[in-house]
């Protein structure tokens, strides 16, 4: 609907307009709850949480609800990523979550080392 208006659907976040203007990641973390990250992400993650609209509600329950939701729409998203996982999962999962970061931090344009071939 706000398409007709010229407004589309942008999954950009915080960690990725740090990474922009060239704050480094930083390590990568495994926070409970929050999944993976890295530690540009972790500070991106305040602004993108107060400005999300679910923040703002005044009915606890409803507030809660939906953000219990958004984590499990999150979750059975990367559900059907784990029949790809093969060897050593937490190193699979951490070089996965650190190339993608990379991609979207940079809007698609990555350097590939095997071009040269």
């Amino acid at each position: 609907m706000a398409s007709d208006f010229g407004l589309y659907k942008n999954d950009e976040d915080f960690g990725q307009t740090l990474g922009y203007w060239g704050v480094p990641s930083g390590p990568y973390v495994v926070i409970p709850f929050l999944g993976n990250s890295t530690v540009r992400d972790v500070i991106g993650f305040i602004p993108d949480y107060l400005m999300n609209p679910i923040f703002w509600l005044q009915d606890e329950g409803e507030r809660y609800t939906l953000y219990a939701m958004h984590t499990v729409d999150t979750r059975l998203y990367y559900l059907a990523a784990e029949s790809m996982v093969s060897g050593d999962q937490y190193t699979y999962v951490r070089d996965a979550f650190l190339q993608r970061r990379e991609y979207l931090v940079a809007d698609g344009v990555v350097y590939d080392e095997w071009d040269d071939f």
